[in-house]
């Protein structure tokens, strides 16, 4: 007879907790090794997370809805079906979700804020003994230890102290919905004094909008809700320049062409644009590192590894973001086999998180849908995000065989590369872009 724990697991690097979206097994129920037996919900996606053995589902100790750290039990295993009939206790749930408000925007989108928790009077500590040690070990680790860093980086940017919020994650500890929720609140509020610089900078209250007799109202979905907090922060994080190139593509679509069948008979894989441009990217990161950077504080992480970002529409509305992971290392069918596979994967909501963590610059085609031009929103964690516009056929002035200059029709795209200004300077956004242009219109006979 033997029980197991089951733990939250570790979802990527930069995960630092987890939601138990629902049970798929209850209490007394058999399992098999590697069965799902419950679903997940993190920052980066959703998933099912098998069991790690055999047996019976004895204890379910984190019920639907909660949040818990990596690494927290959620539940128990027992190999012995006689032992696991004993009755269980109640299932903790995380707090009732509020309903859709007509004054209040948050109430829809996060979890109720985390509320402040009065300072202890000073008398309440025994005499010679610090607040710290009456509290178990120093102010800094309680917080290090009830928050994670994206939650600290929020509470330090807006201002709030963490040490005085009571989150809804296990033990009190203070969740990214909760900082979110209480900031959204208007809790933490600019003194009177900064209210004009509050208000230019965009920190000011704003007043909800009140729905209209006849309007629809309805609670944002997860995935919408995660796309929501994540471009709010990405905004707020980082001083987002966009700079535009128009490249002609006319080289290329010629290479592609002659390529196209022998390459997919001898691959099985679709030769669409997207590798050759994701090949000229990366050899173009290299030679201009701030572009594949991230920052930590007032430190600049040069990232060795290439792992490339590919925002993918799903339908019928919400974008997620796989990733390329050592692109660096793929050849030009390597490349086009990972893109496929990524956004057929992602279109049948079948990515894993670590399939979405971890990206070192991005790249989206909004020009799928005909824009030809777009100012991305840079991803938290890196320095810039390239945009490609629509591939189209246009006029333009070149130089003719006699040297005079002739109308031509050319297949040109815009790009727009927008970049993090706190790390780039334009004029090295541009140098990266001008060198990434060549790469482009002179993409050699036979690809890379």
């Amino acid at each position: 007879m033997a029980r197991i724990d089951v733990r939250m697991p570790q979802m990527g690097e930069s995960i630092a907790e987890g939601t138990v979206s629902r049970w798929l097994k209850k209490v007394g129920d058999p399992v098999k090794r590697d069965e799902p037996i419950f679903e997940i919900s993190t920052d980066k996606v959703d998933a099912e997370i098998p069991s790690p053995a055999a047996g019976i589902l004895a204890e379910i100790i984190v019920g639907d809805g909660m949040t818990v750290p990596v690494d927290a039990i959620v539940a128990r295993l027992e190999t012995d079906a006689a032992a696991a009939t004993a009755p269980s206790p109640p299932l903790p749930t995380s707090a009732p979700q509020p309903g859709p408000a007509p004054h209040s925007a948050a109430a829809s989108v996060a979890r109720p804020a985390a509320t402040a928790v009065p300072a202890a009077p000073a008398a309440s500590t025994s005499a010679g003994s610090t607040p710290a040690a009456a509290n178990g070990g120093s102010l800094a680790d309680r917080i290090r230890t009830r928050s994670s860093p994206l939650v600290r980086r929020i509470a330090a940017e807006h201002g709030v102290e963490l040490a005085a919020l009571t989150g809804s994650g296990i033990a009190g500890r203070v969740t990214r919905r909760d900082i979110l929720s209480h900031i959204a609140s208007g809790a933490t509020k600019a003194p009177a004094a900064t209210a004009i610089a509050a208000a230019a900078s965009g920190d000011a209250q704003v007043p909800a909008p009140t729905p209209w007799q006849g309007d629809v109202v309805e609670p944002m979905s997860k995935l919408r809700r995660l796309t929501f907090e994540h471009m709010a922060i990405a905004k707020r994080v980082a001083a987002h320049v966009t700079t535009v190139w128009e490249v002609d593509l006319t080289r290329m679509t010629r290479v592609r062409a002659k390529m196209r069948s022998g390459f997919e008979a001898a691959t099985g894989q679709k030769l669409t644009y997207l590798p050759f441009i994701i090949h000229a990217v990366i050899a173009n990161l290299r030679r201009h590192p701030s572009l594949n950077a991230a920052t930590n504080g007032s430190d600049v992480i040069y990232r060795k590894r290439y792992n490339i970002g590919l925002a993918v529409a799903l339908e019928p509305t919400g974008l997620i973001v796989p990733v390329m992971k050592h692109a660096e290392d793929l050849s030009l069918s390597g490349i086009a086999k990972a893109v496929n596979d990524l956004a057929g994967r992602a279109r049948g909501r079948k990515l894993g998180p670590a399939d979405t963590s971890d990206a070192t610059f991005t790249i989206t085609n909004f020009g799928t849908f005909g824009s030809i031009i777009g100012t991305p929103v840079i991803p938290v964690g890196t320095t810039a995000i390239l945009g490609l516009g629509a591939i189209e056929k246009r006029p333009k002035v070149v130089a003719g065989a006699d040297g005079e200059d002739v109308i031509a029709v050319r297949t040109c795209a815009y790009f727009s590369l927008s970049f993090d200004h706190r790390v780039v300077d334009g004029a090295d956004a541009d140098r990266f872009m001008g060198d990434l242009k060549r790469s482009l219109e002179s993409v050699p006979d036979g690809g890379y």
